[in-house]
């Protein structure tokens, strides 16, 4: 006589064959069963009782069937068609007739897995989805039982297809597909907090619809929920303890146990961590034919052996990665390059194998992807000194770039070194390099050089400069790093002579040492010093120069091929040839939008500098509208408060001005300058420009006291020494000619920049 538990094993066996292709179904069951035969064809004989009725609800049921399920309605539910099926149960998308009418997605328990433990499965399943109210889940309408008492549950239906085909049909850049993962992410927080555990979250259960023309993915089928916690009766949610639950590929190496007792909400993070990589890499972290193996062996390796890294995967097949980087919009180095770092640690953390070590919740992976995007170090790195600096340059470079701040500059050091640091016993010896060096840079001999108890940036500057030389010579690559991070900063300071001269001694070192990128790099700077000194000659022959060079050595589609093309469009417009200038500048664009996306911030940069040579080339009206494209971009992309923003108000104020709109201008330059103020404090460097311009449209409209106001605190607050050089010859600025504070004002400028003060127009 077959026993209750004998049954309960068919039952485990034949659900989870159930979740198996047909071909890979033998092999299972020789392996689940191995020399129980009876036991085997027991379940061999359901499966094909369950295939033989494959077309349920469209062919004659069994006499268990329901007369309402059979007419295709259940209560005010009318069947329309099939759209999945599982171990479970199957899913019909049915019409609400009443009380109103909609589309919804109807749940039947399959009707051969009849039992008490199932139909508990089920009730569970119903009652975790009702109790979770998330956007990015699908919610609960309705649940109940048929006549015959064969449950069902109702939901709401989503239309779409599996996060990862969604993805890649619409070619979503990196950053965009961890947008839609940290949506995921949230649901899955917010599951969690009503103590329900997925446990099965793959592609398949999280589609991806769209809203308002906006991707919204909603996680379905909690199926194989668990409740970490009672229910509101008091009696614990109910799922299976034993068998095999989860999909291959993506279950955790807890769910590969033995028992599946000890599941908690980090199963989840597991497969959201496999999830995130194949969003990355567009393959499982272990191939298919690790996951064909026997039964054993597969569970072995899901619980043992340790994936490669995501820019491991994609690199290590060449012919695969050309596909893969494609339907990323990006090539196949890019991707490997973005990929390398942060995207991989975050990854290994999420998908370890000592759950311990992993991730402890949802928010806490989606956080990290935030600080990722953001340019904030994540916790799944090892917080060096060298990785916290990189970061915290990428998030204030402008800042660090101007020597601002002692802090903002030793971080800027520490992203160049970091970058060039391959192995952990080389980033030991260079980490004491840098640190030896630093401690010479901000030692001070002569106390009459301190102010106070500080020590100002231009000090530091100059003994990093000085010292770079003897500090750093047994490593020319660091050194020529620090040589191009020092001259950039000289640059941005207005000292133009000491940024050359680190340049060329850089360029000399990095490109002995082979590095071609970095050498070409900062001979594109070395050209846009020389344009912002005045040599504007000097300027567009080196930029040609590195232009050809990086064709030959980077390939014309590269960003910094493109990026020196950008600065000659400029340069050559300050040359009066700006329709050169502009042609070129319009090239760069059409290429920026192919190759890195009409989204890309340097795509959005070169938008804004061609709206500039258009205004320059007196084509106002053109200016403007794409001005305010760029704007829009920049908005959407970083938020009204990024930089990139503020600077698109400012030059659409710009040309609201130079078209004679002095009221809107106004206005608008008003808006910028509060806006700097609220995201970079008060009498920044990157406000100087700002308020020059903004002195120059209340000049003309006879605002004097408030022009030379803002004349006087641009000057005093970092105005590019350029712009300061040529102010009294400046035609919008003619009406202070005669007011004796304008003059001091030059002559100021003129002292400060030792230079001749220009007759004016």
């Amino acid at each position: 006589m077959e026993t209750r538990a004998d049954w309960q094993k068919i039952k485990e066996l034949f659900g989870a064959a159930l979740e198996r292709e047909p071909p890979e179904r033998d092999s299972f069951l020789r392996e689940a069963c191995g020399p129980d035969l009876a036991l085997r064809n027991e379940v061999v004989s359901l499966l094909k009782a369950h295939d033989g009725s494959s077309a349920f609800l469209e062919q004659p049921l069994s006499i268990r069937s329901i007369t309402q399920v059979a007419a295709h309605t259940i209560g005010p539910y009318q069947l329309i068609r099939k759209i999945g099926e599982g171990g479970m149960g199957q899913v019909w998308l049915a019409e609400q007739t009443s009380p109103i009418q909609r589309q919804v997605a109807l749940k039947l328990i399959r009707w051969a897995m009849y039992d008490d433990a199932l139909l508990r499965r089920f009730q569970a399943e119903r009652q975790s989805l009702a109790v979770m109210d998330h956007p990015s889940i699908a919610k609960v309408f309705d649940a109940g039982a048929t006549g015959e008492g064969q449950p069902y549950f109702v939901m709401e239906y989503v239309s779409g297809v599996p996060i990862t085909d969604y993805c890649d049909q619409k070619k979503l850049k990196i950053r965009e597909r961890l947008e839609l993962l940290i949506k995921v992410c949230e649901g899955v927080q917010h599951a969690h907090q009503k103590a329900v555990i997925h446990r099965d979250l793959k592609p398949a259960n999280i589609l991806v619809g769209e809203v308002d023309g906006r991707p919204v993915p909603r996680i379905i089928d909690f199926g194989l929920a668990k409740a970490v916690d009672s229910a509101s009766d008091g009696r614990s949610l109910y799922t299976r303890a034993r068998g095999f639950v989860g999909t291959p590929g993506y279950m955790s190496p807890e769910q590969a146990g033995l028992t599946t007792q000890d599941v908690d909400t980090r199963t989840d993070v597991y497969s959201l961590g496999v999830l995130l990589y194949v969003l990355l890499t567009g393959r499982l972290p272990f191939e298919s034919a690790q996951l064909n193996r026997p039964l054993p062996e597969m569970l072995r390796i899901l619980r043992e052996q340790d994936p490669p890294r995501p820019s491991t995967k994609v690199s290590s097949d060449r012919n695969t990665s050309s596909v893969t980087a494609d339907a990323r919009g990006t090539e196949p180095k890019q991707l490997i390059s973005q990929l390398r770092g942060d995207l991989d640690w975050i990854t290994l953390k999420a998908v370890e194998k000592d759950r311990t070590r992993r991730y402890s919740t949802a928010s806490e992976l989606a956080q990290d992807l935030i600080r990722y995007m953001r340019h904030e170090p994540v916790t799944a790195r090892p917080a060096s000194v060298s990785y916290r600096a990189r970061k915290y340059v990428r998030r204030h470079r402008i800042g660090v770039a101007v020597g601002a701040s002692i802090a903002a500059l030793l971080v800027s050091f520490g992203v160049f070194q970091s970058i060039q640091l391959r192995r952990i016993t080389r980033e030991r010896d260079r980490a004491d390099r840098i640190a030896d060096f630093m401690t010479g840079i901000f030692r001070i001999s002569d106390p009459s050089e301190r102010v106070g108890n500080t020590v100002t940036a231009r000090q530091v500057l100059d003994n990093a400069a000085t010292d770079i030389n003897t500090g750093l010579s047994t490593d020319p690559e660091l050194q020529a790093s620090m040589m191009h991070v020092i001259g950039k900063s000289y640059t941005m300071l207005g000292i133009y002579s000491r940024a050359e001269s680190l340049y060329d001694n850089g360029i000399q070192l990095s490109t002995s040492a082979g590095n071609d990128r970095e050498a070409l790099k900062m001979s594109q700077e070395l050209g846009w010093t020389l344009f912002q000194e005045g040599r504007m000659a000097e300027a567009e022959q080196l930029e040609r120069r590195t232009i050809d060079q990086q064709r030959k050595e980077l390939g014309p589609d590269d960003p910094d091929t493109l990026g020196t093309m950008g600065n000659l469009g400029v340069i050559l417009c300050e040359e009066n040839k700006c329709a050169e200038g502009v042609k070129l500048e319009e090239e760069v664009l059409q290429d920026q939008k192919r190759v890195q996306g009409p989204t890309d911030r340097y795509t959005i940069v070169t938008m804004d500098n061609l709206a500039v040579l258009y205004s320059k080339s007196g084509q106002l009206a053109r200016a403007e509208e794409l001005e305010k494209q760029a704007l829009a971009l920049q908005i959407r992309t970083k938020g009204l408060e990024s930089l990139g923003a503020i600077s698109s108000m400012m030059n659409l104020a710009n040309f609201e001005r130079d078209q004679g709109r002095d009221a809107e201008a106004q206005k608008a330059f008003q808006q910028a300058l509060d806006l700097e103020n609220r995201v970079l404090g008060p009498n920044q460097p990157d406000m100087a420009e700002t308020k020059y311009d903004f002195a120059t449209v209340l000049a003309r409209d006879g605002q004097t006291d408030e022009a030379l106001k803002f004349l006087r605190e641009a000057v005093d607050h970092g105005l590019e020494p350029r712009i300061a050089a040529a102010m009294y010859k400046d035609p919008l600025l003619n009406s202070l000619h005669g007011d004796p504070r304008f003059v001091a004002l030059v002559e100021h400028v003129k002292q400060r920049l030792q230079t001749p003060v220009p007759k004016p127009h």
